[in-house]
């Protein structure tokens, strides 16, 4: 399906040396103290663990987005999200241009229906809990977000409506 490849090549190309930061959105999903991680299938950060997420489209809220983007990646059905922080995530090549210039807009959100498992854009998908995510190969973005967040998330449930 060569429109599908040169779609999702062109996708990529406007992410990689961007003229202006690429919005995007994370979800966090708490259950029993034990947070939803995928392991990354594409760059960048291919291989690193992050919360699941992806990029707002063109003419859709945040909000929406990270409700689309949990059932992509999870396979879950949310609702109700709340904004837990804002990150900005730049990653600079060999010579200081910058390569990627992402902010993320991270939401707890509500689990409504579905079991948590990872879609073909990630290697893996798995329930961490608090205690063991800063001892897994975390993408710097979101190894800077739970350290920052880590008390509030401890609070959190995405199973509690």
């Amino acid at each position: 399906m060569p429109c599908v490849s040169f779609f999702l090549e062109v996708s990529y190309l406007k992410r990689l040396y961007p003229e202006q930061p690429v919005v995007g959105v994370g979800a966090v999903i708490i259950k029993n103290r034990q947070i939803v991680l995928i392991k990354r299938g594409n760059e960048p950060s291919k291989g690193k663990w992050t919360i699941p997420g992806g990029l707002v489209e063109l003419s859709e809220s945040p909000e929406t987005a990270v409700v689309r983007e949990t059932k992509e990646e999870t396979g879950v059905e949310a609702s109700n999200p709340q904004l837990i922080d804002v990150v900005n995530n730049v990653d600079l090549d060999e010579v200081g241009k910058v390569k990627y210039h992402y902010i993320v807009i991270d939401y707890l959100v509500q689990v409504v229906s579905g079991n948590a498992q990872a879609a073909s854009d990630a290697q893996e998908l798995r329930f961490v809990s608090f205690d063991e995510v800063e001892n897994l190969d975390l993408t710097t973005s979101f190894r800077s977000f739970f350290k920052n967040n880590k008390k509030r998330l401890e609070k959190a449930d995405s199973y509690r409506l």
